[in-house]
């Protein structure tokens, strides 16, 4: 298929039909939440010629009713004068959310703390195989934000708070979800999002202003984005915010002159949802919806997602007719869109065929899943003083209380099903909570539960049976945090865990029985009253439908913890630094005129988590003590596990520019692996560093490296060496 050829043939409404991308609402019965509406859909794709559609009505949908649906939407297709194929765009963020019986994964907050990069790209690859099974070859997804704000109701999406760290990960799901070959059937179009700082708003609130330095857009936020680029992700979406007063989806700089001109993006840029009109009925830049399209369009933006109306073309059609928006603007915009479908081999095979049919959520997929849930698990407390309390014995008396005892959305969190992820009718019925786990495991006799399914019920923080029940066993785990939210519905005005968990926890804490917390949550909850007082603290974030079973497993001791931190844990509401800080954040003036330090202050660090064996680090050896320019620095080092027992450990790989011409941060993370050892067992960790890995953005924004000292650190060895430029 030539692009040039059919772009020459297309009038400016099949144009600017291509750009326009509206919701399944507009083929789907008004009161029905998947039953086909035929003269809705004919006059989308016919009428309206439309190019894109994205989500579903309320819930996910069977294979079957996406066979229906895409079969449905093609026979428009072969209606118009060009047959160009729509492409269906969805949102399978961990695992193909919106399929019916697929498989799905931890959130990426837990998928991170794995420090896997393989747990990352097999779990994209059975997302691709799942969506793609569906008929749906785009996939809105991975998100390449960098979690800087815990309170941001999105963190639970990102990989964590560190720069590296989200650009490998993230990366190495792009790379999985695409794979060599579009047209393949297990493969979809990636979408890097959101572009471009759109997980640090001032407020926490989501889609809300962020002001952010441009030597931190450049040295936080943008290098993720260039790693996808550089991994050859297909799509981006725009962030739905603001940058320092001008929306993103108006902003020239960032659209063209960052995006495309710098970081050489090449592929399909969307809007996220309804974010051109909201320009003028939100960010105030545009004094019309008119005036927002051309604002748009001309700043760098492909393809609308309107989603609800076809106002967007009408404007746009205008526009390019009063030469507001040349019509140079919109084949450019049209041609990405076009090498998009023909690169998913759309124009050949619009339709999943019936050999590409495939069996969902297969002991395969679940083994994966639940391998995911294990490495998530990240243990941060374990007994008083040096006696651990976790793994319990075999056969304890446990009381399980607490509201994510008996409840399934909040293992999942959002994007699970459906949107918000709390409609628990919607999720399978082999899902098992944490009382069904624990009951199947250790026998109903040793299990008191008294927790509803339902998150917020009134007998799930009920103080007197908790002291009753106390009585009857040896052990009391709490199940806390938070249930399933997505964007802003999520957003809460405190981390503080809420008043009715915090009284509940102190009145298991006051039965004198040891208490095991297992924080079941998307972002961290500040629990710093709770943390001397009882015995093990868990970090369960949102570990998917076999998360239940991890959870259980960790405690009783079948599996060995070995997840670690990827952000910092906060202690206080007020007090959110990030580990990569600068030096001067650390200082403090608490008594006037005394300096401390001190300033770094969290319940936990960034990288932090125990398990049931230790590690013990050799030496530290370099290559070179003096990096000339286009040196590899070799690191290497030995890992003991002085044990008795398997366990997995990550390790993370810093590095400590002493002093530069811009303040440097105290470490940044630049490498990190992941490794299983036998008790006993011995093994080398080797990490190379290049002259880029040391670099930082100076004071004219631009990338530099400077002569001068720098350390690396492998747990908690240090050594130093010299760059001579």
């Amino acid at each position: 298929m030539n692009i040039k050829a059919l772009l020459q043939k297309l009038t400016l409404e099949e144009k600017v039909g291509q750009m326009t991308q509206v919701t399944s609402h507009l083929y789907l019965k008004d009161n029905s939440s998947d039953q086909l509406d035929i003269k809705k859909l004919a006059n989308a794709v016919v009428n309206k010629k439309v190019g894109s559609i994205l989500n579903v009505k309320t819930h996910a949908f069977s294979l079957e009713k996406w066979e229906e649906i895409m079969a449905a939407i093609q026979k428009q297709v072969l209606k118009t004068k060009n047959k160009i194929p729509v492409i269906y765009g969805i949102d399978s963020i961990h695992g193909a959310t919106y399929v019916k019986g697929a498989t799905l994964f931890p959130h990426n907050i837990g998928m991170a703390a794995t420090r896997d990069n393989s747990l990352v790209a097999k779990a994209a690859k059975i997302t691709a195989i799942e969506t793609r099974a569906a008929g749906i070859p785009w996939n809105f997804d991975p998100v390449f934000d960098v979690g800087r704000v815990p309170a941001w109701a999105r963190f639970e999406e990102t990989f964590g708070e560190d720069t590296y760290l989200c650009a490998q990960m993230a990366g190495t799901a792009v790379t999985a979800y695409q794979g060599k070959d579009l047209r393949a059937t297990d493969t979809v179009a990636a979408c890097m999002k959101h572009f471009l700082g759109y997980s640090s708003p001032d407020s926490g609130h989501d889609r809300t202003p962020s002001n952010i330095s441009e030597n931190q857009l450049r040295e936080i936020f943008l290098p993720p984005f260039q790693e996808a680029v550089n991994r050859g992700v297909a799509t981006v979406m725009i962030n739905s915010g603001e940058i320092n007063g001008v929306p993103v989806h108006g902003s020239y700089k960032l659209l063209t002159t960052i995006l495309r001109k710098e970081l050489k993006f090449k592929g399909l840029a969307v809007t996220d949802w309804e974010d051109i009109i909201r320009l003028h009925t939100r960010h105030r830049i545009a004094a019309t919806p008119k005036e927002a399209v051309g604002i748009a369009i001309n700043a760098g933006i492909d393809m609308s997602m309107v989603p609800f109306d076809y106002s967007f073309t009408k404007y746009l059609i205008e526009l390019v007719k009063e030469g507001v928006v040349p019509i140079k603007r919109i084949d450019e915009a049209v041609t990405r869109i076009l090498k998009l479908k023909k690169d998913l081999g759309l124009f050949e095979h619009p339709l999943v065929k019936g050999s590409e049919k495939i069996a969902l959520n297969t002991p395969e997929t679940q083994a994966i899943s639940l391998a995911a849930a294990r490495a998530t698990m990240t243990l941060v407390k374990n007994g008083k003083g040096k006696k651990p309390i976790l793994p319990f014995s075999k056969k304890p008396k446990i009381l399980l209380a607490g509201p994510a005892a008996n409840n399934v959305s909040c293992l999942h969190g959002s994007w699970s099903w459906t949107w918000q992820g709390k409609e628990v009718a919607q999720y399978p019925k082999t899902v098992k909570t944490i009382q069904k786990a624990l009951t199947e495991k250790i026998g109903k006799e040793n299990v008191i539960c008294f927790s509803k399914s339902k998150y917020d019920t009134a007998d799930n923080f009920n103080i007197k049976k908790l002291q009753a029940s106390a009585k009857k066993v040896d052990q009391i785990v709490l199940c806390l945090g938070e249930d399933a939210y997505a964007e802003g519905p999520g957003y809460s005005p405190t981390l503080l865990l809420d008043d009715r968990q915090m009284a509940l926890a102190m009145a298991a804490i006051k039965t004198g029985k040891p208490v095991t917390l297992v924080m079941v949550q998307g972002r961290p909850r500040i629990i710093r009253k709770l943390v001397p007082e009882v015995a093990a603290i868990l970090l369960a974030y949102r570990p998917g439908p076999l998360g239940a079973q991890a959870i259980v497993e960790t405690l009783l001791g079948d599996h060995n913890p070995s997840g670690k931190l990827a952000f910092s844990y906060p202690r206080y509401s007020n007090d959110l630094q990030t580990y990569d800080h600068k030096y001067s954040a650390e200082v403090q003036e608490l008594v006037p005129a005394v300096i401390t330090d001190g300033g770094y202050n969290p319940q936990w660090p960034f990288g932090f988590g125990l398990s049931y064996t230790n590690f013990e680090f050799g030496k530290l050896r370099l290559n070179k003590k003096h990096l000339k320019r286009g040196d590899i620095l070799k690191i290497s080092t030995m890992v003991k596990n002085t044990g008795n027992r398997a366990g997995t450990i990550g390790i993370d790989c810093f590095i400590r520019d002493c002093y530069a011409s811009v303040t440097p941060p105290v470490k940044r993370l630049k490498r990190y692996t992941s490794v299983m050892l036998a008790p006993g067992e011995v093994q080398k960790i080797s990490f190379e560093l290049n002259e880029m890995d040391l670099s930082f953005i100076g004071q004219d924004g631009k990338r530099i490296v400077e002569a001068g000292d720098f350390e690396v650190m492998v747990g908690s060895e240090v050594r130093k060496f010299r760059v001579v430029i």
